[in-house]
């Protein structure tokens, strides 16, 4: 199974085997073990359920779970959905990085910086009103409706919460992969702020 949960610690540049120097976000592959299978005929689809981490104080959902080989709970759990040809795994087998290598490309999912409340211009690049001629609108939103239906409709673009959701960027390359260090380095940007939950999984 290539899905792997990972902690973002952050960007560096590398030097690859053509000389070039790309950027890569470096993600730590944090105790991942498989906790727990859907099947088709119980469930209805096929997926493997994988916990990461270490819980100090585990909730009651998690203490349902199993404990891994090190008798420790998990502190995250993520389903990853399967195709028939990935099912080898069983319930307690550790995954390390290297179940990835250098130049596949995987989806990569997180949650973005919450840049807390924007307006218009901020949020939605929205143009700035006139400075000159008694124009007093610099930054306000202008018209944000019509005479009918007589009410905003959904999904008017407007002033509100910026950032702090789900995000997934395909196609990612690896470009390097470390599996005694438990990294992972993956080109370009990857959604969320440093120590942040990443998920990423490989490319079909």
């Amino acid at each position: 199974m290539k899905a792997l949960i990972t902690k973002k610690l952050g960007m560096t540049s590398i030097i690859i085997e053509d000389g070039t120097l790309v950027p890569v976000t470096l993600l730590d592959v944090i105790g991942n073990f498989v906790v727990g299978k859907r099947t088709a005929d119980k469930d209805g689809y096929e997926a493997t359920i994988v916990g990461a981490g270490k819980a100090k104080k585990p909730s009651k959902p998690l203490r349902g779970m199993i404990k891994n080989n090190d008798n420790h709970y998990p502190a995250i759990i993520k389903e990853f959905k399967l195709s028939e040809s990935e099912t080898e795994l069983n319930v307690g087998d550790k995954l390390s990085a290297d179940v990835f290598s250098v130049g596949e490309l995987v989806s990569v999912s997180g949650t973005s910086k919450g840049k807390g409340w924007a307006g218009t211009i901020k949020r939605h690049n929205f143009h700035r009103g006139r400075k000159t001629h008694g124009g007093r609108s610099y930054r306000r939103v202008g018209s944000i409706g019509s005479m009918y239906p007589q009410h905003i409709l959904k999904g008017k673009k407007m002033s509100g919460r910026m950032g702090h959701a789900a995000v997934t960027t395909h196609n990612l390359k690896i470009a390097l992969v470390d599996a005694q260090a438990g990294v992972i380095g993956v080109v370009g940007a990857v959604p969320g702020p440093k120590r942040s939950t990443v998920l990423i999984k490989g490319v079909k």
